[in-house]
């Protein structure tokens, strides 16, 4: 893209795998303002049909005929193409806009240009991003801040992914998940920014523990000279940062932290240390200790940005949280049916760990799909012992997305590791089954492949029976 142009001077924005939660909050970005949005993804899926619905038009084979008759209505200076990573690059619609010199950006640069415009939150971390980014975005938009934000799930406050404020308002700010992978997040240039862990994940591109590392280093130094960067106490410690920074915890002494940390109806109240202004009695809206460590960071960037306690506080409370991410589904006396993201091993420890102290003495049931071949032969020992702390395992096969097999990695090897009393591999129509013809108290889905297909079927599977 040429320097003097801006991201909205196309007319066409063209978006290979448009389905995905990232790429579909682009799509919607550009056709809020006029744009034509036209994409392709692999398959339909609820978030596509949306974007139909919104007049985002989709389709679902690799159709260069129909995308060449598309492509004619414009001159090659008016198209973007907009293209994921997950995208193999042998893609017939890739190969055709390449060899014919259009104008093709990565998400994350797209993102990253947007990001110029405004003064940008930027919120990263293996784990956590997600539901902080959706937190920040709540308080903001609680205090009436004008803001956009990109937040990488469907928040249920909003029922959406995507929040847009007024783009004529340079003093806007711009609330965005920061991704790792693919090294995308350097793209982004933060007055703001958060990390919440840096536990070793896609070693596919990064290799190494200290390739991650190295690269979250990197992403602290995008941040503006007179920016500021939220970070965790162990983060902080491994990564060795000399910028300028707020360190958070969730109850060690740190400038942020919890204290009095007590349940109450499975929610957790507590009071926050600030430097700036302490918060006592806080109610999350969000159940499990992880949220309220990732509510500390949030509250962090709130006060930063001269938010103050009563308005923190009130949006803590009514915060619902983001679907597939500690999503109760079924909440009954006798049956708890949650719905979770987690894909890596310190997700699920962390999940399962809170569900175990939110429902003592309960059997809890754990269905997980692994996602990528890779991760899943890098961190089998952890997804073992993570899956272990459950009372059933039910196992499914590993969702490969991008990834072609590996030989000997797969759940059965998987499986083979996992010390949990009962533990089983099963096909989706005999994970139903199991669950209609056996007792069950706390059911929990984990993965971040195409198990939330199963969300619905499992949650009037456990009402029927209930």
């Amino acid at each position: 893209m040429s320097s003097n142009k801006n991201i909205l001077d196309y007319k066409l924005y063209y978006f290979i795998g448009v389905g995905g939660i990232g790429m579909s909050a682009l799509a919607r970005f550009f056709n809020h303002y006029q744009k034509k949005v036209v994409g392709y993804d692999k398959t339909k899926t609820k978030l596509t049909s949306q974007l139909e619905v919104e007049g985002i038009k989709c389709h679902y084979s690799e159709d260069v005929a129909s995308l060449a008759d598309l492509l004619k209505e414009f001159s090659k200076e008016e198209i973007l193409v907009v293209f994921t990573p997950a995208i193999p690059l042998i893609h017939k619609e890739y190969i055709y806009l390449q060899e014919r010199n259009y104008t093709i950006l990565k998400r994350a640069q797209v993102l990253g240009e947007i990001s110029k415009q405004f003064k940008t939150i930027a919120i990263a971390g293996t784990h956590g991003k997600t539901t902080t980014t959706t937190l920040v975005t709540h308080i903001l938009k609680s205090a009436a801040f004008n803001c956009f934000s990109f937040m990488g799930g469907i928040s249920k406050n909003y029922n959406t992914n995507i929040l847009l404020g007024d783009i004529s308002n340079k003093e806007s700010y711009f609330i965005v998940e920061a991704d790792e992978y693919d090294r995308s997040f350097l793209t982004l240039q933060p007055e703001i920014a958060i990390i919440t862990s840096v536990d070793a994940d896609h070693l596919d591109i990064y290799g190494d523990q200290e390739h991650v590392k190295e690269g979250y280093r990197l992403f602290s130094k995008c941040i503006s000279s007179d920016g500021t960067l939220v970070v965790k106490k162990n983060v902080d410690n491994d990564l060795k940062l000399t910028s300028k920074r707020v360190v958070y915890s969730l109850n060690l002494d740190t400038e942020y932290c919890a204290d009095s940390i007590q349940i109450e109806d499975a929610y957790f109240v507590y009071n926050i240390k600030s430097s700036i202004e302490p918060i006592s009695s806080v109610k999350l809206g969000l159940p499990g200790l992880h949220n309220v460590e990732n509510s500390i960071a949030a509250v962090a960037v709130a006060q930063l940005v001269g938010i103050k306690a009563d308005v923190i506080k009130e949006a803590l409370r009514s915060f619902s949280g983001v679907k597939r991410r500690f999503d109760y589904r079924v909440k009954q006396p006798n049956c708890v049916y949650i719905d979770d993201y987690a894909h890596h091993p310190e997700e699920l420890k962390a999940t399962i760990g809170s569900v175990k102290k939110i429902y003592p003495g309960k059997k809890i049931t754990g269905i997980f799909q692994p996602h990528l071949f890779s991760r899943t032969r890098d961190f089998v020992d952890g997804f073992a012992e993570s899956l272990s702390m459950l009372d059933e395992c039910l196992l499914l096969e590993i969702y490969p997305a991008r990834e072609l097999p590996i030989d000997g990695v797969n759940s059965q090897w998987l499986l083979s590791k996992v010390s949990s009393p009962v533990k089983k591999l099963l096909t989706k129509e005999q994970v139903l089954e199991y669950l209609q013809t056996n007792k069950t108290e706390v059911v929990l889905t984990m993965g971040a492949g195409d198990i939330d297909t199963m969300v619905e079927p499992i949650e009037v599977t456990l009402k029927s029976k209930n």
